[in-house]
């Protein structure tokens, strides 16, 4: 094969992944907002002459669908839609959906709750078994969140955000909360796209995150499981005030 005939195809390939996420980003939300609601069969060809695209393109993205538990396909009856028991809500595509639709405040509290259960238990065993490196890292991230918290630094706000609580997450040694860095990832990110943040985060917010760097540097677990379990009950409260 010649370089043109590998750029044309890579070409090709590209196209096809963006009709392919064109589909998923309009036929996502429109299941997870209800538009869909389960027992719905959509047949492929439908769905190709709907979005005017290939049946293997619509075929394509009925796949991820399925692996995220939204609905199944089978021959001679179609792809079904799922009722919500059945999807993979830690799936951080399958939040971010939630998070655009109708059901944003209901969605938002019952991860909070998720939030609440784990992340103070994580910052204590953080305190037990970080690392120096790990350490320094959360000082640098709660450094960033401070250095960010003013002027309607939103934006840049969020990525030192995302990485303090993927660090404690990590630094715990649980796996099982390690792999819950992504569904924290997308809450933090759908307060901010969903403004469900004050324009400048509150300053004994940013500040309470900053007194977990030092007590996880300190190996001070009970303060530190304390302090988490603090800014996970002002995430709840914020919701009251912002989405009520």
């Amino acid at each position: 094969m010649t370089s043109q005939d590998e750029s044309a195809e890579g070409s090709a390939s590209g196209r096809e992944r963006g009709l392919h996420g064109r589909v998923l980003a309009s036929l996502g939300p429109a299941i997870t907002a209800g538009e869909y609601p389960p027992g719905t069969v959509l047949l492929t060809e439908e769905l190709a002459a709907r979005y005017e695209v290939s049946r293997t393109v619509a075929r394509e993205a009925v796949r991820v669908l399925e692996s995220m538990h939204l609905v199944e396909s089978r021959r001679r009856v179609g792809v079904t839609v799922l009722p919500a028991e059945q999807w993979n809500v830690y799936d951080p595509q399958v939040i971010t959906w939630r998070l655009a639709g109708a059901d944003r405040g209901r969605q938002l509290r019952s991860l909070t709750v998720l939030r609440s259960a784990v992340e103070p238990v994580a910052a204590r065993l953080a305190a037990e078994q970080a690392t120096p490196e790990e350490c320094a890292a959360l000082t640098e991230h709660a450094l960033g969140m401070v250095a960010t918290s003013r002027g309607g630094q939103l934006d840049n706000y969020l990525v030192h955000d995302i990485d303090f609580h993927r660090a404690v997450l990590r630094a715990s040694r649980n796996e099982m909360f390690a792999r819950l860095g992504d569904v924290v990832a997308a809450v933090l990110t759908g307060r901010t796209q969903h403004d469900v943040m004050f324009s400048d985060p509150r300053q004994e917010a940013v500040t309470l995150h900053v007194q977990v760097a030092e007590a996880v540097r300190e190996r001070d677990g009970a303060r530190a499981e304390r302090i988490m379990r603090t800014i996970t009950e002002d995430a709840m409260a914020e919701l009251d005030v912002l989405a009520p």
